[in-house]
């Protein structure tokens, strides 16, 4: 909801206002899943991708995001998560 008030109130300005909600993302706040082969597996399994997210995944979003490619979007909150929004629904087929 804050993206979605912020640019009501800033968008005659020009000035677009998006989130990022970042899913696992292989940093040093989750290393001691990630690092660790059973826990990876387990985390993986959560993510319909299949695989833990890289930084540059979330930085080439907001390269994106930041372009004259994106220059129509405001308000809004980008998830960039592999599909983790899908899970559990995702393991139990819908």
């Amino acid at each position: 909801m804050f993206s979605k008030t912020l640019a009501q109130e800033v968008a005659s300005m020009g000035i677009r206002v998006i989130a990022i909600a970042p899913g696992a993302i292989r940093t040093p706040i989750n290393a001691n899943v990630w690092q660790d082969p059973k826990g990876l597996a387990e985390l993986d399994d959560k993510i319909p991708m299949g695989r833990v997210g890289e930084p540059d995944e979330i930085g080439h979003t907001i390269a994106f995001l930041c372009s004259d490619l994106a220059s129509y979007i405001t308000g809004i909150t980008v998830p960039v998560d592999g599909g983790m929004l899908l899970y559990p629904a995702f393991r139990q087929g819908g």
